[in-house]
This record gives C-alpha cells, structure tokens and sequence, in this order.
C-alpha cells in the first residue's frame, strides 16, 4: 500500500530574482535611458535655438531704443561690424546683445547698416548663426520689424541694403 501514500514535496516558498530577471530589466532601462538621452540631446538644441531667437529679437527692441536717443543707426563712413557706432551702446543693450558670450556655441554675428547710403545711417541688420537645428540656418532681424530664421549666412546681410534676406 505504499504506492496509496502521497508524497510531500518541499512548500518552502523562492525569494528573490533569478539572474535573468535580473539582466532583462537591467536591459529594459538601458533602452529607455538611452531614448530619453537623445530625446534630452535635440530639446537641448532646439531650446538653444530659441535662446538665440529670443535674442536676435530683443535688438530690434534696443536699436529702436539707441534710434531715440541718437536718431540714426550710426554715422556715416563707419566701419560696418560689430564694433562701431550703434553695436556698442551699453545705454540701449545693444553692446551686450552683440557679445557672442551670450550665446550658446560659437555663433558667427553680423552687423550691418545702410552707412554708405545717407549721410547718417537709417537701416540696420542683424544675424547670428548657424543654428543647431541647421548649418543653414541663421536668425536675423532688421529695422524693417522682420525677425525670422533665414537660410542665408550672416555675412549676406547686405551692408547698403540692410535687410534680412
């Protein structure tokens, strides 16, 4: 009758995780932190780029603010950079706006006014480029209100013409 007998098997309940548990949610989070590294990596650029935009924007705002007090862009015969006449007034923030420090990168920036056109100039351009999101890409704004993102390098913003193209 020992066959009738039932055996009795060892209840003793298994605690932990088994190594490949282990590995395969070892695994799961390096998936998903290498997708939100590269998520993080392009915000980063495109919130640079704003940074830039926001910028480029705000002279538009300060040579309207130095145009007040001055009533021109600058004087004839001035060399046209970053260095002369309206781009290195501190009254207006246009010095501090110009400093390639304050933006991200190694921007490239380009002033330009109509200087040779009047005898005092009355148009201005102003862009800073390439963005991250494009080698192509520069922000530019001018005296006419515009303030977009071009495909056109900072150093055609044209000297007589003044303008973002």
């Amino acid at each position: 009758m020992s066959f009738l007998k039932t055996k009795t098997h060892n209840l003793k309940p298994n605690f932990g995780f088994t190594l490949i548990e282990l590995l395969v949610v070892i695994a799961i989070i390096g998936i998903l932190s290498g997708i939100v590294l590269t998520s993080l990596s392009s915000a980063r650029a495109k919130a640079n780029d704003a940074k830039i935009q926001a910028q480029v924007s705000s002279v538009r705002s300060a040579a309207e603010i130095y145009y007040a007090t001055a009533n021109n862009y600058g004087p004839v015969g001035a060399v046209d950079d970053c260095t002369v006449a309206m781009w290195t007034d501190t009254v207006s923030g246009l010095a501090n706006l110009k400093n390639s420090a304050n933006y991200p990168g190694s921007p490239t920036i380009t002033c330009a006014t109509d200087r040779a056109a009047a005898a005092v100039a009355s148009k201005w351009a102003f862009s800073v480029g390439p963005l991250s999101t494009g080698v192509n890409n520069f922000a530019c704004s001018d005296s006419t209100g515009i303030s977009k993102v071009s495909t056109q390098a900072g150093a055609d913003v044209g000297i007589a013409a003044a303008a973002c193209k």
